[in-house]
């Protein structure tokens, strides 16, 4: 079983109240029913979802549904729940905002007015036409697809009124409202109130987050090290040059002190390189005293080379 069957069959096990179900209603029957004046035809593959919509019709419409289950064979069997209505027909799409006078009305965010109704229309939305990723085996994502842009784009506008920002896109014939940020889909699955599926996802994000933190730190440290020794060898090729001259008197002893645990440890970052020292001889030094002998050593060596460029001239 996916992540995403997983959380749309927790989310049927939550009861709703009279207006919340009434929403729910309203989407499912928008986005994944059949209707016309003589029956309302809603198929689904799941039996939870199946038996959630009948219950919610039957108690908000007092009405009788004919219930037909369908094996169907391509690629794999699988059975499919087909619901079929043929009484209070008007009443119910009317009730539902579906309907007004005989004609089928644009969806208007106007209708839910109170954050539950408009959480309750989002369940309904995703039972029929959500999926979201398993964030154990792809990144987060979250989406819902439609057959017209005017229904994805109503559905970013639910989404933006409750602080959810959310993109629209075309994806061959359909239309595409998703989710990408963590945080975000952590919220709608909390509104949602699958607890298990929180769980599951909260656990998830904060391994990748301490993984991904662990391989940042892991890749800065390298970078570091990498730093740290091309600077010492960059170093150990001044220091060379020096001898090579006859550079080394030009320096006090402090200084030549540093050179010679440079020669000895050239891999040594500035702070190590002060500890040793410190620890080794008695002269106690720091990162910065470390430092400033290079500069004295790069002055001697910039000198020297200016004088022998002015010599050649």
């Amino acid at each position: 079983m996916t992540f995403s069957t997983r959380l749309k069959e927790e989310i049927t096990e939550y009861n709703s109240n009279p207006m919340e179900m009434r929403a729910e209603l309203s989407a499912i029957l928008r986005y994944d029913a059949k209707f016309d004046k003589s029956r309302v035809i809603i198929t689904s593959e799941n039996a939870k979802i199946a038996r959630r919509i009948y219950s919610y019709l039957k108690e908000i419409f007092g009405i009788h549904m004919k219930i037909i289950v369908r094996n169907q064979k391509r690629f794999r069997v699988k059975q499919i729940y087909i619901l079929e209505i043929k009484e209070k027909i008007n009443y119910i799409l009317e009730s539902l905002y579906l309907y007004e006078k005989g004609k089928k009305k644009k969806a208007n965010k106007n209708y839910f007015e109170a954050f539950e109704e408009k959480v309750a229309y989002l369940k309904g939305t995703f039972l029929t036409t959500g999926s979201i990723n398993d964030p154990s085996t792809s990144g987060y994502h979250l989406e819902f697809v439609f057959l017209n842009k005017l229904d994805a784009e109503f559905i970013q506008t639910i989404l933006k009124s409750i602080k959810i920002e959310a993109k629209v896109i075309k994806r061959g014939n359909r239309y595409m409202t998703y989710i990408k940020s963590a945080e975000a889909i952590s919220d709608i699955i909390k509104m949602f109130h699958a607890v298990n599926s929180l769980f599951y996802f909260e656990d998830i994000r904060i391994y990748r987050d301490h993984k991904n933190m662990v391989n940042r730190l892991n890749n800065c440290e390298i970078a570091n090290q990498e730093k740290t020794t091309q600077t010492g060898m960059k170093q150990m090729e001044s220091i060379t040059f020096i001898k090579e001259n006859n550079l080394l008197d030009l320096l006090d002893d402090r200084t030549k002190t540093v050179l010679e645990y440079r020669c000895k440890y050239p891999e040594s970052s500035y702070s190590e390189l002060a500890e040793i020292i410190s620890l080794e001889t008695d002269y106690k030094i720091g990162k910065s005293g470390i430092n400033h002998h290079f500069i004295k050593m790069k002055k001697i060596i910039d000198q020297y080379k200016i004088n022998l460029e002015n010599t050649s001239n």
